[in-house]
């Protein structure tokens, strides 16, 4: 049966990776982005009933709408993926600037809550569904020049268990850190070696197929992909 997958990020990378494996294997997506452009594209590559719009989840208003066009169109998500994130450039916590620092917490953070904030209560109507946010290998472990990065995916991590203890019996919320895969984020913090690292498309291969497994018992567990 066809799934309702609502995936952010999709402009690009593992978002974007996901969006195609998921059409692929016959379930419905509706996806975000904050490039207008990338949006355009994936509306030209992937026909209704999937839908793509272009907003920035850090908007906890434009998510609100965002959010009742998707339910009134498809009914309540049974995976809800927040997957869009941004990093900042590699520096010493001391050299990034206020303003870049607050636009990763705004979008890592903020954002992901503003999803579950404004999808999650059309889910609880229905007592099913799963919560799947984004963590990384830096949301458990850290490094030197990712600091604001580390400190948003470690708030994820504590952020899911804690949604994992609200949800009811029949529901579930993980953190997932997806592995090391060549994207453009890994590549702006590993330059070149990033290229003997898988590449997004056959990191969905793999963890599509995985992410469509997850049901209540595997609630509040932190997880990582099949590399």
């Amino acid at each position: 049966m066809a799934k309702v997958v609502v995936i952010t990020g999709v402009s690009r990378g593992l978002g974007r990776a996901m969006v195609g494996e998921f059409i692929r294997l016959g379930h419905n997506v509706a996806g975000c982005a904050r490039s207008q452009k990338a949006i355009l594209e994936l509306r030209g590559s992937f026909k209704p009933p999937n839908m793509f719009h272009d907003i920035d989840v850090s908007e906890d208003g434009t998510v609100a709408e965002w959010a009742r066009n998707v339910v009134e169109a498809f009914g309540p998500p049974d995976l809800l993926i927040n997957n869009a994130g941004i990093i900042n450039r590699n520096a010493p916590l001391w050299r990034v600037s206020a303003d870049e620092f607050s636009r990763v917490i705004d979008i890592n953070i903020k954002g992901t809550a503003n999803v579950i904030r404004h999808f999650v209560p059309s889910m609880l109507q229905q007592k099913s569904g799963v919560v799947v946010n984004f963590s990384s290998g830096w949301g458990r472990s850290a490094d030197a020049e990712v600091a604001p990065y580390c400190a948003t995916k470690w708030a994820i991590e504590g952020l899911s268990q804690a949604l994992a203890q609200e949800l009811p019996s029949g529901m579930a919320a993980v953190a997932l850190n997806p592995g090391i895969i060549n994207t453009d984020m890994l590549r702006s913090c590993f330059g070149g070696p990033a290229s003997s690292y898988p590449s997004e498309e056959q990191w969905a291969r793999k963890a599509v197929l995985f992410l469509l497994s997850l049901g209540a018992g595997h609630n509040g567990r932190p997880l990582t992909a099949p590399g």
